[in-house]
């Protein structure tokens, strides 16, 4: 009985540490991130504490980001831009952004 309740918490606790929220954005242009250019297409944008990974295919880039409520509910995923870098995305559906520090320099 005392194994399947620790199994149990366990279990739970894997699932809770391993839970990451994730979204998916459309990049029409290029773009740049943390120093990395990525090209036009559909990546899957994942957050966990400080740091976002976004992924297309095997293609995976992290950078940390700075994770902020918004006033009002994002009607849709939006970007905010310097020129090609990517300073934060606003994630339709919620009250969330995130805020990329501009590290690194651009490869291709």
């Amino acid at each position: 009985m005392v194994k399947q309740i620790l199994f149990g918490f366990a279990s739970v606790a894997l699932a809770v540490a391993s839970a990451a929220t994730s979204y998916n954005v459309t990049f029409y242009d290029s773009v740049v991130i943390n120093g990395t250019k990525l090209k036009p297409g559909e990546y899957k944008v994942e957050y966990n504490d400080n740091t976002a990974t976004i992924k297309q295919g095997k293609s995976v880039i992290q950078a940390p980001v700075k994770v902020e409520n918004t006033s009002q509910k994002n009607a849709s995923n939006v970007l905010r831009m310097d020129g090609s870098d990517v300073q934060e995305i606003r994630l339709g559906g919620t009250h969330t952004k995130l805020v990329f520090e501009k590290t690194g320099v651009a490869t291709n």
